[in-house]
């Protein structure tokens, strides 16, 4: 959804989202607290055409061609019928994904989950490397606490593509995983609300595979956690809300602090051995995509 404008009063915002709904726009109108009725368009690609009826409106509120409550209520309550009939046959997944938020628990963020969840289980929550080795980007042996490895990322060399963005799955201890599985609860599902489940995946494996690539050539291949994505999205968001604030994208002051406290934290010896490089890679991706994605909407 993105927002198109502001109107001063509800009966205005309600006639002229009437309007929308008529002329085949669907809309959703909002208070917001000292700058009056925002509208809000669901389709991306509609935005411009609905400024331009915004501008008519305010042009000539009185106009009669904008009087369509009688039609846009019928044009809702068929809507609603439709709904509905479309939520009796897909109870299951509505039961499955059912609103954590606004915009609800994406599927693709739900599924990411449930596989780093099976992954924790399989590895004895990351006391048995060996279990998951293929999900590693490279194979290694720890023999007399020292790790060995082949250098040179073989095995994605030779077509095990699939490391480059596995290790994303791989958690090591409770707190571990718990901290970074809420995260992407929250975030993921905002992104797929707000953009699409596409979008997220995309996202995910871009920032995934570079954030793995860079922990990698400074640390080698004994590493793993969401935390690079998660640091990704919490990038985008703070910078695509704060530059784009119709994106619907937003992520408290407060959180930015704890994120940017945390991230310093974790380069100091007192939380142990931490993934600082895909932190960094990941934060700075999320950051720069946030902001490049937001220069067309200023």
């Amino acid at each position: 959804m993105r927002q198109i404008g502001h109107l001063e009063t509800e009966s205005a915002a309600r006639t002229f989202g009437d309007y929308l709904i008529v002329q085949g726009i669907k809309n959703e109108i909002e208070m917001e607290k000292g700058l009056g009725w925002a509208v809000w368009v669901h389709a991306e690609e509609e935005m411009e055409r609905a400024k331009q009826l915004l501008a008519d409106y305010r042009a000539n509120p009185k106009d009669a061609k904008f009087r369509a409550e009688a039609k846009a209520t019928k044009l809702r309550e068929r809507e609603k019928e439709e709904q509905k009939a479309y939520e009796q046959r897909i109870r299951g997944r509505r039961h499955l994904f059912r609103p954590l938020r606004e915009y609800g628990f994406g599927p693709l963020t739900f599924a990411m989950i449930v596989i780093s969840v099976v992954v924790f289980v399989l590895s004895k929550m990351g006391d048995d490397p060996e279990a998951i080795m293929g999900l590693f980007v490279t194979k290694f042996d720890i023999s007399g606490g020292y790790i060995q490895w082949e250098r040179g990322l073989q095995e994605i060399r030779h077509g095990e593509i699939w490391r480059l963005f596995t290790p994303m799955f791989i958690h090591f201890g409770p707190i571990h995983i718990l901290f970074n599985m809420l995260w992407l609860r929250d975030l993921g599902s905002m992104i797929e609300g707000r953009q699409s489940t596409w979008h997220l995946a995309l996202f995910s494996l871009t920032v995934a595979a570079l954030s793995n690539l860079g922990q990698y050539l400074v640390s080698g291949p004994h590493f793993g956690g969401m935390s690079g994505v998660v640091y990704g999205l919490l990038g985008y968001i703070w910078i695509r809300g704060k530059f784009d604030p119709a994106s619907g994208l937003f992520v408290h002051k407060s959180t930015v602090t704890m994120m940017i406290v945390w991230f310093f934290l974790c380069f100091t010896p007192l939380l142990g051995h931490i993934a600082n490089t895909a932190h960094a890679v990941g934060l700075g991706m999320g950051m720069a995509w946030g902001y490049l994605s937001s220069l067309k909407y200023r």
